[in-house]
């Protein structure tokens, strides 16, 4: 009986875990004024994105942005300006 209690306790404590590891790890998606500014920087390169995730006040993150010379991952800083900009293969 205290084994089957042990064990319940255990995975009730693990998916606990789990959970709380996934709420940290959801971004929050940029507003549309945000993307509004961030598609005006991209347009600059060449560049679009379909979406935009905020993953700070001062961080935007572009994945698989499709640009003029290829697809990139790109990250914006809060003034909106691209503080990297790698090629995603």
């Amino acid at each position: 009986m205290i084994a089957k209690l042990a064990c319940t306790c255990a995975f009730a404590f693990a998916a606990s875990v789990a959970m709380a590891q996934e709420s940290d790890t959801i971004e929050e998606m940029a507003s549309s004024e945000e993307v509004s500014k961030v598609a005006e920087t991209l347009s600059k390169i060449g560049c679009t994105a379909t979406a935009v995730e905020k993953e700070s006040d001062d961080l935007f993150e572009i994945d698989d942005a499709t640009c003029q010379i290829g697809q990139y991952d790109i990250k914006l800083n809060g003034d909106y300006k691209i503080i990297v900009m790698s090629i995603d293969e």
